[in-house]
């Protein structure tokens, strides 16, 4: 590629990308220069502002048409831009909850955390703006690698050099199994582009080996279930959430598992969207029974398993897990809202958890314990903290009210808005939402009902902040989500996903 190519891609389009790429660089300079006794909570502030700095760039192009760079290995649409926001909005908020996480034998590794996890985003982003199955993979590296290296950043903890080492083994497997399927999908297609894969899916030739794209799909959409933590691939998440930081589980449990729902949307959608199945016209709707016991499976496991947890951060792990069981139901009613609804969900789910885990930091902190015996007593000694806790495990049950019930509640209508209805699998929905009630109600009764010694609780002002702003918009999205949802049909066309799938033209968009 000579210079005048390069020079006629528009950069500017990846301004959000070169953003946290510039900063996370001069973080690792910094750190490198800076005393090993100097504090290093300037780099969390610099690491913040790079995070509005990118936050910034996003909204400016939200008037941006579809552009495509670096021959359509980068993509900046609606879809792009719209999930891009909660990764920098969820990376800002734990950037914040890492400034004022203290622990001694984190101390050393403070400065490298800061750039570890700029780096993480910036796979992140990556992968939302992918349309090259290269491009994709590079950006679940990144992210995956030093998501690895986080996990384990507490060296002196035993749990914590256990969990990276579970995580760092369970993901290296996933890897291989997604790029063995990936690897199918080019062998089938010849192509790495995603928009040119799906053109070639309709080829008639590819009617001949509908079972080896069927195994490529499944053994893909196996692989990538990794990163959302859903069954089976799920059991790597109790053991790296109990002994990460706190940060670094909420970082795991928002933003990672946002990007791994952004890499399924990438991939899955656009490259199967019209390939042919072996005893229909579509794959899509023959993977269905698998998406769907993929999907009530991770739902009752994560819920049932919940239940016997006496660690918080081990029962958020299950209920993470649970999670992901709802937000894959869109995947199998594949209705028109798709995008939408789990675009909200993610937002609510960014709120309610990076709440629940501020107020987790500072109460494991002050008792040095992770057990829910930390939690009695709590609306007696720090109301301010019962209360916004009692908001966010209410909207992770799905109560009225909050944001945890709207998404629920679109993603359970969409289950049975279509024809035919999957009633079944809304039933399973319901069920394992009752069964979420006796868990997360059981610490609000330990807060509320249950005598507990010891001090009021010290909340440093910067996760006071974190607080209230999740707290108010779990409120605010369950009594108005048309603030969010018009934002998002006022700002971003979905349709602009599917463009070019059936006729792309490369040198057109790069120019």
């Amino acid at each position: 590629m000579d210079l005048d190519t390069l020079l006629s891609f528009k950069w500017s389009v990846m301004a959000p990308e070169f953003i946290i790429l510039g900063v996370a660089t001069l973080l690792s300079v910094i750190d490198l220069f800076m005393k090993k006794e100097s504090s290093r909570k300037p780099l969390a502030w610099l690491a913040g502002a790079g995070v509005l700095g990118a936050l910034a760039a996003i909204f400016m192009q939200l008037d941006t048409e579809v552009t495509s760079i670096l021959y359509d290995t980068y993509r900046l649409d609606s879809f792009s831009k719209a999930f891009k926001i909660l990764l920098l909005l969820g990376t800002l908020l734990v950037l914040v909850l890492a400034a004022s996480y203290k622990k001694e034998d984190i101390e050393e590794n403070r400065g490298e955390f800061y750039y570890l996890l700029l780096s993480a985003l910036l796979g992140a982003m990556m992968m939302a703006s992918s349309a090259d199955l290269i491009t994709l993979f590079v950006g679940l590296e990144l992210l995956s690698l030093a998501s690895y290296i986080m996990a384990g950043l507490e060296r002196r903890n035993k749990r914590s050099n256990e969990s990276a080492f579970k995580y760092v083994v369970s993901g290296g497997i996933a890897t291989a199994i997604t790029l063995f399927g990936m690897s199918y999908v080019f062998g089938l297609t010849g192509e790495t582009n995603l928009f040119l894969i799906a053109q070639n899916m309709q080829d008639p030739e590819l009617l001949k080996h509908g079972f080896l794209l069927m195994f490529a799909f499944l053994i893909t959409f196996a692989g990538l279930t990794f990163k959302i933590a859903a069954a089976p691939l799920h059991m790597w998440a109790p053991d790296v959430y109990e002994g990460a930081p706190v940060p670094v589980t909420a970082f795991l449990s928002v933003v990672s598992k946002t990007a791994g729902f952004v890499i399924l949307l990438r991939f899955i959608i656009i490259t199967f969207i019209a390939a042919p199945g072996i005893d229909s016209e579509s794959l899509l709707l023959e993977v269905q029974p698998y998406v769907m016991i993929l999907a009530a499976a991770t739902m009752i496991i994560g819920n049932v398993t919940a239940l016997r947890q006496r660690n918080i951060k081990r029962m958020f792990a299950y209920s993470s897990i649970a999670q992901a069981g709802y937000i894959l139901v869109p995947f199998v009613s594949n209705s028109s809202l798709l995008f939408e609804l789990i675009w909200f969900y993610l937002l609510a789910y960014l709120f309610m958890n990076i709440g629940a885990f501020t107020i987790i930091q500072v109460l494991t902190a002050q008792e040095k314990s992770n057990d829910i015996s930390i939690f009695r007593g709590l609306f007696k000694r720090s109301p301010w903290l019962a209360v916004p806790m009692t908001f966010f495990l209410l909207s992770l049950a799905g109560i009225p009210i909050t944001a945890g019930f709207v998404g629920k509640f679109g993603i359970f209508m969409g289950a049975l808005g279509l024809e035919p209805a999957h009633y079944w699998l809304a039933a399973v929905m319901m069920a394992t939402t009752l069964v979420s009630y006796v868990y997360y109600f059981n610490v609000i009764a330990v807060m509320f009902f249950r005598d507990g010694e010891g001090a009021k609780v010290a909340v440093p002002s910067g996760l006071a902040a974190v607080l209230a702003f999740c707290a108010v918009s779990t409120v605010i999205l369950g009594v108005m989500p048309d603030l969010a949802l018009d934002f998002f049909y006022g700002n971003f066309d979905i349709n602009e996903f599917f463009m070019n799938i059936e006729a792309v033209d490369t040198h057109t968009h790069d120019h």
